[in-house]
This record gives C-alpha cells, structure tokens and sequence, in this order.
C-alpha cells in the first residue's frame, strides 16, 4: 500500500522535522493540501511553502488542490517540483481540458470526488487520469470521521477501471486509520492519505507502517 501522509496534520512549527520522519519511514508519498477558504471552509498553505517542502525530501509531491479555478495555477503546481497535481471534478468546468493541461506540464492528473458527487460522472475521463482520490470525509478540515459509504464507492471505481482498462489508482483521503485504511485497502484502494492517524499517533513511524502493511 502506498501511504501519502498528509502534512495538513504536521506541526508547521516543526515541518522539517516532521518531513525527515515522513523519509524515514515506508511512506512513498508526501500529500500536500492546499485550500483557498472558497471552495472549502479552510485556508491551509500554499505554494511558497510547497517549493520549500519540496527542497528538503526526495519523495514525490501529491499536490491536492481544494481550490476554486485549479486551472489557473498548473505552472505554479508544477514549478513547485509536484508529481501530481489533483483537482477536484466539482470545481473544474472544464475537466478534460485541465487534465490535458497537467500532463502538457509534464505532471501527472489526479481528479478528486467529494462524498456526494458520483463515481459515474468521471467515465468520461478514466481513461485519462493518473489518479482518482475519493474523499472519504467532506473537505475543509482534518480529524474527521469516516463516511462508510466511500466503501462502495471504491468498488465501483475499481469496476469503472477495470471496465476501461484505465491505469489509474484508488487514492483514499479522510478518516484513514489503521481500521478505515484496511476495509478502504481489501475494498481495492492503492493509496491511503492519513493525516492525524499519523501526526497525532505516539509513534509516528509504526503507524506509517501498519498502514503501508495493509
């Protein structure tokens, strides 16, 4: 399992120290939320702090944009070194031609689906995406509880790319712990972002490890 520990949870009074534990540890990605407070309730950081993340570790950026008008800031996304740059289906109106646009850039295309928002409505695009996260909390916040119904919704995705014969990975955000990320995992999920689970855990490093055990 691929773990994407979420630096939203980190300690920014300590983000270095928190970034050399992430090294350390079987964690193969770094998931970096960035929200604007208009497409979410909450304003995170942004891209300043993104380029200096991406100076000090070698692991691939996950950029998750929570942000109205994605569109707007892929040069920005890519400079900042981002492996992937994830936008949300809800907040693109033109969803084929940013995904054309991120991999024009030279990075690869995730597209993020709120609770609410159908597994149905990416067939159009399966075929071009690197990714899917499917949000397993409404987002804006960590520390939430895990919506049961994101279950389905993995094995409907995994049957939609399966169908397609889509490259793309299952990446789960919200509510992962050591028990949400093993039924989102045996459900067909590759990649679990965790945020509190990791940074609140008394050791750190051992949670990291249960869930890329998983």
């Amino acid at each position: 399992m691929i773990v994407a520990p979420s630096l939203l949870a980190a300690d920014f009074t300590h983000l270095a120290d928190d970034i050399a534990m992430i090294g350390r540890s079987r964690a193969q990605w770094v998931h970096c939320d960035v929200m604007d407070g208009v497409f979410v309730p909450n304003i995170s950081f942004g891209f300043p702090v993104i380029k200096a993340i991406s100076r000090i570790t070698d692991l691939p950026l996950d950029v998750h944009l929570m942000i109205v008008q994605p569109e707007r800031y892929i040069s920005e996304v890519r400079d900042c070194g981002a492996m992937m740059m994830n936008v949300h289906y809800e907040a693109c109106t033109h969803l084929h031609r940013t995904i054309q646009a991120i991999h024009s850039a030279g990075m690869k295309a995730g597209v993020t689906l709120n609770p609410s928002t159908p597994v149905a409505m990416l067939q159009d695009v399966i075929e071009d995406v690197d990714m899917v996260l499917l949000m397993g909390v409404n987002p804006g916040f960590g520390g939430q509880k895990f919506i049961q119904h994101t279950l389905r919704k993995i094995s409907e995705l995994k049957a939609l790319i399966e169908a397609t014969g889509s490259k793309a990975l299952i990446e789960i955000d919200g509510g992962i712990n050591a028990v949400t990320g093993a039924a989102a995992a045996a459900a067909g999920a590759d990649i679990l972002v965790a945020g509190n689970a990791v940074f609140s855990a008394p050791d750190p490093l051992a949670e990291i490890e249960t869930l890329a055990a998983l």
